[in-house]
């Protein structure tokens, strides 16, 4: 088959584009999956990079929560996967093949469905969709047959954002009648977060570039803060909420802007009714904040690391866009063979980006991309 190997920690050159590669037999309890889309994901570029230091803030490493790394090369990337089932393996029923779905990504290290300790996933610790077929658990692709979703947009409903987004909502305990503040609001993670908070009945306000604030606004936000000009970053974020504090911040940048996050929530903490909670699953802004523990503790503040989800939050994620309560966010489609490019294109967004991008192998690019091309 067709496929782009990692060959190593580094640039994009390190990305390999074969067409020899073996095509993945479906084990005991799998099916084969033909790929017809993969969304690309910041992780894709960190893993790539070796940017998942736990110890040493400059090491280069891949994250291994489970004990040793499982990221070896080559390895195939691609964590959201879309596709039919074309095989299955031993125990599984072949009635499954011709099946349309979407993979849970997650590489789980046991069967308990509430929690999630050593978080890895297809794409990193195994073979993922960047390629013409992947091998996958029966149970971890999950049929969406919906007519109205194209394959690619179901693609960009991928569980690597959308799984993210819920867990840190779920870990946070953000509940209907909140107000949360969504940072990095225009990425896959983001705008995953404004359209789970209208499903849970939270209001979320969305911090991004105000070129893109028509299109957060339409999506659900009810309010969008630039991301710039921080002395006045809280005073604006109070204006949008009429003086009422943030309830919980979903925080995707870190860096400098963690302390402005942790002021929008304790501003006249009688007027509270929870506790301040920060859920922190992502550092596009910088790998390092500095905070004043006495802050953190005298208002009590709550801080939740978030890195994936669990089987639970999965399924309920697959039944919402199953019921169309969740709605796709697809920027554009790229060819397998142009990674390279799609990569480029991902990193230097331009200020008309918004939502996900896909990639559609080049036998299927006809029917499932070209549709979408950028």
């Amino acid at each position: 088959m067709s496929a782009m190997l990692l060959t190593g920690h580094g640039g994009v050159e390190k990305l390999v584009y074969r067409d020899d590669v073996p095509t993945p037999r479906p084990e005991a309890g799998q099916v084969l999956v033909q790929v017809t889309a993969t969304a690309k994901n910041n992780t894709d570029r960190k893993a790539r990079e070796g940017l998942y230091p736990t110890k040493d803030k400059g090491e280069v490493t891949s994250f291994a929560m489970g004990g040793e790394p499982t990221l070896t090369f080559p390895r195939i990337q691609g964590a959201d996967v879309a596709g039919r089932v074309v095989a299955v393996g031993e125990g599984v029923d072949a009635a499954r093949i011709g099946e349309r779905g979407l993979l849970d990504f997650n590489l789980y290290a046991d069967a308990r469905r509430d929690i999630n300790l050593t978080p890895d996933y297809y794409g990193h610790g195994a073979d993922g969709g960047f390629a013409e077929y992947v091998a996958v658990p029966s149970e971890q692709f999950h049929q969406v047959p919906n007519p109205e979703l194209a394959d690619a947009e179901l693609a960009a409903m991928g569980m690597c954002s959308y799984q993210t987004a819920y867990h840190m909502m779920t870990s946070a305990g953000v509940k209907a009648g909140e107000r949360v503040l969504v940072t990095g609001a225009s990425g896959g993670v983001g705008t995953a977060l404004i359209q789970l908070c209208r499903v849970v009945g939270a209001t979320p306000y969305a911090v991004s570039q105000l070129d893109k604030a028509d299109a957060l606004l339409a999506l659900g936000a009810e309010a969008v803060i630039d991301r710039g000009d921080l002395p006045t970053f809280v005073e604006r974020v109070l204006d949008a909420t009429g003086g009422k504090p943030i309830d919980a911040v979903m925080d995707l940048v870190g860096g400098e802007m963690t302390d402005r996050f942790i002021d929008t929530m304790i501003v006249d903490m009688a007027s509270r009714q929870s506790y301040p909670r920060l859920s922190i699953a992502g550092a596009s802004g910088g790998n390092l904040s500095e905070i004043m523990w006495t802050r953190v503790y005298l208002y009590q503040v709550q801080i939740f690391g978030v890195s994936h989800g669990t089987r639970e939050e999965a399924e309920q994620l697959v039944a919402w866009i199953r019921g169309g309560q969740l709605k796709p966010v697809l920027h554009a489609a790229f060819k397998l063979s142009e990674l390279h490019e799609a990569e480029r294109y991902f990193v230097n967004r331009g200020s008309n980006f918004l939502g996900k991008i896909v990639i559609v192998p080049d036998a299927q690019w006809d029917t499932h991309g070209a549709p979408f091309a950028l």
